[in-house]
């Protein structure tokens, strides 16, 4: 059942026929507008990529008086909850009064040893957002949000890494009456749009801030002057019981985004996985490249820490803004179920801090949103974009 609401509404429908899950989630979705659409978003989870081409080919036509956008999914979110790996559809339908739309579709080109994307569209100077949906097997989308800075400047982008129950090749995206089957497609909003993010990481921070002295590509071979593997041993050797076995299912680290604040704790970092360690330089391998100089700090996640820094920022979100509409939700999908031990969690997050809001989304191979005014590709993270009156 959508959510009733003027401007943002949602819909939910599970079912192995695809087609008329799509028909009967978007027409959810439409139903609970007070006028025509602007924007229908979608997601298909569904085991056969042809019958999820055919299920976005469904949506697409019933809201084909909007600007589109969809993608497939191993899990989908609406009408308030969660479904992981099941045949299902959820949709979003926005009342975007005086707002301006543009979807996209982005394709790579090889130039020698380079790549270069095209179809992204010109920004405009009242630009607020995209919402990018990208293939991760075929689409350089580290590279690309990383590197955003360059041709959109301080655009926030947000969204997530498509995928299908099958992998590699069973990925779709739809914008604009069209299927693809690689590359990334999204939506650009601007005008008079009113949205803000959100980007949740559910780390804490243990141990203190340290300051990279020596490093070599993405091995961090000193902290604070000493060979990093034995700082993080003695971080680990104060340690409690329960910490310590943190560590040892998933050790993260921060790279601090603002190196003149004189604190940095738990939201001031940029989250990124330690992937193993190499005992004889007694160095720290993680999952980025960071310069000497930079400050760092080793995390932990679990469900405790991941919900509480998800309904903070939210609580604080509401409090700055007033007034929420509406959200697009794009969740990990190691949170759900695999963290939370329910897939309804980060959507009854949502609802209970925000509101009965119009919300969708899905249960994305990597989140996409910015953190300190830089776009990152994510994580573990839940990244929401937020609209408000």
């Amino acid at each position: 059942m959508a959510l009733l609401t003027s401007r943002f509404a949602d819909g939910l429908a599970v079912g192995s026929d695809l087609c008329a899950a799509a028909e009967t989630a978007v027409r959810q979705a439409l139903a609970g507008l007070s006028g025509p659409a602007d924007l229908v978003c979608f997601f298909i989870c569904g085991e056969d990529p042809d019958d999820v081409a055919r299920a976005g080919q469904r949506a697409m036509e019933v809201a084909s008086s909007a600007h589109v956008i969809g993608c497939s999914a191993t899990g989908v979110i609406g009408d308030g909850q969660g479904v992981e790996l099941t045949p299902s559809v959820s949709a979003w339908a926005a009342k975007l009064d005086g707002g301006r739309l543009t979807t996209f579709a982005l394709e790579t080109l090889s130039a020698g040893d380079k790549f270069v994307v095209v179809g992204l569209p010109e920004r405009r100077a009242d630009d607020q957002v995209a919402i990018l949906l990208a293939d991760p097997y075929t689409f350089p989308t580290d590279a690309f949000v990383e590197r955003s800075s360059e041709v959109l400047g301080d655009l926030p982008l947000i969204g997530g890494l498509a995928n299908g129950l099958e992998g590699r090749g069973s990925v779709r995206l739809f914008a604009g009456g069209e299927v693809y089957t690689e590359g990334a497609i999204g939506v650009l909003l601007g005008g008079g749009v009113k949205v803000s993010t959100v980007v949740s990481q559910g780390c804490r921070p243990i141990g203190p801030t340290m300051v990279v002295t020596s490093a070599e590509e993405n091995l961090l071979l000193e902290l604070a002057g000493q060979p990093a593997l034995a700082r993080l041993e003695d971080i680990v050797s104060d340690l409690d019981e329960d910490d310590r076995e943190l560590v040892a299912s998933g050790l993260q680290i921060g790279v601090a985004m603002d190196e003149y604040a004189e604190h940095h704790e738990r939201g001031d970092f940029l989250i990124r996985g330690v992937i193993g360690i190499d005992p004889e330089r007694e160095a720290v391998a993680i999952g980025d490249v960071v310069d000497v100089g930079r400050s760092v700090r080793f995390q932990v996640r679990d469900a405790a820490t991941a919900d509480e820094d998800l309904y903070d920022l939210l609580d604080a979100h509401r409090e700055e803004l007033g007034r929420v509409d509406g959200a697009l939700l794009f969740a990990c999908n190691g949170r759900g179920s695999a963290m939370f031990g329910s897939a309804d969690h980060d959507a009854v997050a949502l609802r209970d801090t925000l509101g009965a809001i119009g919300m969708a989304g899905f249960f994305a191979a990597g989140e996409v949103g910015p953190v300190a005014g830089h776009n990152h590709v994510h994580g573990f993270t839940a990244s929401i974009l937020v609209f408000s009156s």
